[in-house]
């Protein structure tokens, strides 16, 4: 991608998933050292996962999943898309390197870091802005398919799943990542790199 044009890309996450927030941290790292603009997106493992038939812990995650999502959602429906970012930092932030595994508690510390009304918290247990939220979830899908989870990127014209990567490459590391994410998902008939993770996110 040239130095001289700006892009704009569009990330979608779910506040719960770790790998998400390790490609995030990425992210941000991406847009300090390339001419990257990101927006950021609501991903709902949970509604990805609807009717399928899940591992009890796998399930009892989704289930509690649905809170954080509907949180940022309905932030972003109320107060606009700058807050999206800001509150998923602080709620990722309490979940994973913070390790608060009550999402509620999470959602209260993330809307006081991020400045956003406390009230706010009571959509987690509301389906009020699911409709929303499901749209954003499906517009991800259909840019990638429905094997996927989080994260979700998608820059001109081009998407995939991932990168899942620890810990999260920083400076030009960041940017040789990006690059090569980018070249490869352009090329016509490329699907997939893959191989078994040995390490857990690292939240350094």
């Amino acid at each position: 991608m040239s130095d001289e044009q700006r892009h704009t890309a569009e990330f979608w996450f779910d506040p719960l998933c770790p790998w998400a927030w390790m490609t995030s941290r990425w992210m941000g790292e991406v847009e300090q050292i390339r001419p990257v603009d990101v927006t950021w997106n609501v991903f709902s493992l949970a509604v990805l996962n609807e009717g399928r038939d899940l591992p009890e812990s796998y399930r009892e995650l989704m289930e509690r999943g649905w809170g954080p999502a509907r949180v940022v959602t309905a932030a972003r429906e109320l107060h606009g898309q700058e807050v999206v970012k800001p509150l998923y930092d602080a709620i990722g932030t309490a979940i994973h390197p913070g390790g608060t595994e009550d999402f509620d508690e999470a959602i209260a510390i993330g809307l006081d870091k991020a400045g956003l009304p406390a009230d706010l918290a009571g959509f987690a247990h509301s389906d009020e802005y699911d409709a929303h939220m499901r749209d954003s979830t499906k517009r991800a899908l259909d840019l990638v398919g429905d094997d996927v989870g989080t994260p979700v990127i998608s820059v001109d014209g081009v998407s995939f799943f991932g990168p899942v990567v620890t810990p999260a490459p920083k400076g030009q590391a960041a940017g040789r990542l990006w690059d090569g994410c980018v070249l490869v998902a352009n090329t016509p008939g490329f699907f997939e790199l893959k191989r078994s993770r040995t390490a857990g996110p690292q939240f350094d």
